[in-house]
């Protein structure tokens, strides 16, 4: 009990209280918000200007909420902060369980209304427990919330202060929440300040409710400058500190970068070449951190292989031990959590941009068994009793004993994405037929041909080519990826074939999944509003770039379908002449992944492409990175996945044989 008669949670792997027994609100308040100066300090933001508040022990979270909160209170009050930006980076090794949360949480909604609606948002934004970084945006008050789950040195060591800004990156405050040192030492080791030095610049704050002498020595030793004050509640004392100078040249890499962080944002105009999923998802991100952008298409926005009747969000799974660095992992996540916020932002819109649906995988092509499969929390990924499997697919006689259920799977609708992502006030479509890029060290400029073809020379601050396998065409200094197509196929069935149906998305060699046309669904693809369809593929052709419709591909699909699905055989349509479809041309690297960064020698010409035939998935958490690093902001990707994802990476440097 606190000193009111409340209940204050103990953590039962240090037992250790997760705040004050006095009053863990006004702890988080008086320590971490009061000692860092953070409503001096955010009230006093630039336009644009990011601040970056870095956290050792997320818990249950009320630091988080009581910065939103005082965050959200200065917003209204001062106008000049409408484009200012914070990022709260968090990490948690024994993280509270939603359940729980919710529970400890419902406690502070009652004693502190003004955090009500936070609390909701919070928990329904919160992710499952597994290891990585999940990302969390609340675009109605500029804040992103990055929740490193893992070991505090290890998710430190991750965030990449390398950037190709000058200066780097830097936390501006950082809130030492660990349990006290004689129950956590591990969150107050020499590894763990390491990486505070390593992430910190001149005018860095620290602030902390321990006085413990392991604490002032490590933080001197970083450089910072530690004073004692009067601590909270029952504490006599606790620190502030300050960072004054780098200890030595060699091991620190930042400036005071508050002049220079001006300079580095005033990119008030991008070009982005491509209206794919990629393109789009990266004019959303850049819109969203106040860029004016500019969206190019030589045809329209979809008009390749993004503009599919319906995309499957459904994550391609790894053993949990790599799922830290999966980025189809971290890629689903958020844009599970993306799509379903976009959802709620189209108010307007009858259509809603995801469809939660969940899926069933029956990991006939998987490199996950189902005893991997338990590591996981059941809210992201299970495995169904056989009988419950049969039931929620509708399958009667198939052997689902092995079976993957993703319970927030869905099915992304492009055409309401795209409404959604164009009628942000920050971008601007026009069509034009992009023929050269260039840049000086002041602009980048591309030339192109619009629909009348006219000339069109059109500068910028940064150019972003996300045009799939044409990108090397614009650029050869992107890798030329090898090229395969894909047809989807889709056909009306009727009433007593729609019956016998798969009642969800299914995903064996191909996927098939049921679906009814939605308002401006036309616009895209031969569909009719309010007409059930079940679609099915896609295809996989090698070096083919064609996009007509072919039979035989139709066909191909259909025999994936029943041969994983003996029982389908007599309920899909042996005649596909009806049968509709799409080709598009997916565009894949010799190691899988895309390809995200800054092209070698260039200042301003970046790529975002190569998703393969998981662009739904990727495109949103790619966008976020790569907006990061042309901005100077902390990614939600490893410095180890960032470079995996270069266009420069060795493994690109060798043309394909094939």
């Amino acid at each position: 009990m606190d000193d009111t008669g409340n209940k204050v949670p103990v953590s039962g792997e240090f037992g250790d209280v997760y705040f004050s027994h006095a009053d863990g609100l006004a702890e988080s308040r008086y320590v971490f918000l009061a000692h860092n100066q953070l409503a001096e300090r955010l009230a006093n933001l630039a336009p644009m200007q990011c601040f970056s508040i870095a956290e050792l022990g997320l818990g249950t979270g009320l630091n988080l909420l009581a910065t939103w909160q005082l965050w959200r209170a200065l917003r209204d009050r001062h106008p000049h902060l409408a484009t200012a930006k914070l990022h709260f980076i968090t990490t948690e090794k024994f993280p509270i369980a939603h359940a729980d949360l919710t529970k400890i949480l419902a406690l502070w909604t009652q004693r502190a209304p003004e955090l009500a609606e936070l609390i909701e948002q919070f928990l329904a934004a919160y992710p499952p427990l597994i290891a990585g970084c999940h990302r969390l945006r609340f675009f109605d008050d500029n804040l992103t919330v990055d929740i490193w789950l893992g070991d505090a040195a290890d998710s430190l060591t991750k965030l990449a202060s390398g950037t190709h800004l000058t200066p780097a990156p830097a936390i501006d405050a950082w809130y030492l929440d660990g349990f006290a040192p004689s129950c956590n030492s591990t969150l107050w080791a020499e590894n763990i300040f390491a990486q505070i030095q390593r992430l910190s610049s001149p005018s860095t704050t620290a602030a902390t409710y321990s006085c413990a002498g392991i604490v002032k020595r490590a933080l001197k030793d970083c450089g910072f400058e530690i004073k004692k004050v009067k601590g909270f509640g029952r504490k006599r004392e606790m620190l502030t500190a300050i960072m004054s100078a780098p200890v030595s040249d060699e091991t620190y890499e930042h400036t005071d970068n508050r002049a220079a962080d001006h300079q580095a944002i005033d990119n008030g105009h991008s070009i982005v070449i491509g209206a794919g999923i990629s393109g789009l998802m990266m004019a959303w991100t850049l819109a969203n951190r106040g860029i004016q952008v500019t969206l190019l298409d030589k045809t329209a926005p979809l008009a390749g292989a993004s503009g599919n009747p319906r995309a499957l969000l459904a994550p391609k799974m790894t053993p949990i031990h790599h799922v830290d660095e999966h980025l189809h992992t971290i890629g689903y996540l958020y844009s599970s959590r993306l799509y379903r916020t976009l959802n709620d932002k189209a108010t307007q819109q009858l259509a809603p941009v995801l469809e939660p649906t969940g899926a069933l995988d029956l990991l006939i092509k998987a490199n996950i068994g189902t005893e991997q499969i338990a590591d996981y929390p059941d809210e992201m990924a299970t495995t169904l009793p056989h009988a419950q499997a049969q039931s929620i697919s509708g399958l009667t006689m198939q052997d689902l004993t092995e079976n993957l259920y993703l319970p927030q799977s869905g099915l992304v609708n492009p055409h309401a994405l795209k409404n959604t992502i164009l009628t942000h006030p920050l971008i601007r479509f026009q069509q034009i037929d992009v023929y050269d890029i260039s840049e000086t060290a002041q602009t980048a400029t591309i030339k192109g041909n619009d629909q009348d073809d006219s000339i069109v020379s059109l500068d910028a601050d940064n150019v972003v080519i996300c045009a799939a396998y044409e990108s090397h065409q614009l650029d050869q200094r992107i890798f030329d990826c090898r090229k395969i197509r894909g047809q989807l196929s889709w056909f009306t069935p009727t009433a007593e074939q729609l019956a016998k149906l798969p009642k969800i998305p299914l995903k064996y060699s191909g996927y098939c999944t049921s679906f009814s046309g939605q308002v401006g669904d036309g616009r895209l693809n031969n569909v009719v509003e309010g007409e059930q369809y079940l679609l099915l593929g896609a295809s996989f052709v090698r070096n083919d770039t064609g996009t007509d419709i072919r039979d035989e591909e139709h066909q191909i699909s259909r025999d994936k379908l029943v041969t994983a699905i003996p029982e389908m055989a007599a309920v899909i349509p042996t005649d596909t002449a009806l049968w509709r479809g799409r080709a598009g041309i997916r565009t894949q690297t010799p190691d899988y992944h895309p390809m995200v960064g800054l092209l070698v020698d260039s200042k301003r010409l970046w790529t975002m492409s190569a998703m393969g035939a998981k662009g739904y998935a990727l495109a949103p958490i790619c966008a976020e990175a790569l907006a990061d690093m042309m901005l100077g902001s902390f990614a939600p990707l490893s410095a180890a996945m960032q470079s995996r994802l270069s266009p420069n990476r060795t493994r690109l440097q060798t043309p394909l044989a094939d």
